[in-house]
């Protein structure tokens, strides 16, 4: 007889999602993202971080303060990096995601196709950022779920 206690798609794609977030070198915000096509194959990871050559101890982490010396003009959200880390289409795919998109990141989805978003926080719904995105993704027919409750002993992210 086989197990009856694995975990589900949505657990099993979120935990890759939540495992990329502990990649993050940011110290007050871990995000992971994580696209799967129809075929419940991953396409894409990325985790929110400086782009690719960009040295990190020599750019601000911080979240406050003048603009160019806060973290915000030069960290590459986990999303782009997961929708850039794809080599196929993402046409009909899903995104599982640990924090929900802001307005930047929502363009990027909804222009590469995805048609789902899988999220755990929207810890910034409030935010003009996340009322456009919002806006954006039930316009253009993407559906949103959120996962409650997710638990699979990560601590980090």
């Amino acid at each position: 007889m086989k197990r009856t206690d694995y975990i589900s798609w949505d657990e099993y794609f979120m935990g890759v999602a939540k495992l990329s977030a502990m990649r993050s070198k940011d110290p007050n915000t871990q995000v992971g993202a994580c696209i799967v096509n129809q075929k419940k194959r991953i396409v894409g990871i990325g985790y929110n971080g400086f782009p690719y050559g960009i040295d990190d101890d020599k750019y601000p982490w911080e979240s406050d303060g003048e603009f160019l010396n806060t973290k915000y003009p030069y960290v590459v959200h986990a999303e782009p990096n997961a929708i850039l880390n794809s080599t196929v289409s993402l046409d009909g795919a899903s995104l599982y995601v640990t924090l929900f998109p802001c307005h930047e990141c929502a363009k990027l989805i909804i222009q590469s196709g995805i048609r789902e978003i899988v999220f755990l926080e929207n810890k910034y719904q409030e935010q003009s950022s996340v009322k456009a995105s919002m806006r954006m993704l039930e316009d253009a027919g993407v559906t949103l779920r959120q996962i409650d409750n997710f638990t699979l002993g990560f601590t980090h992210a």
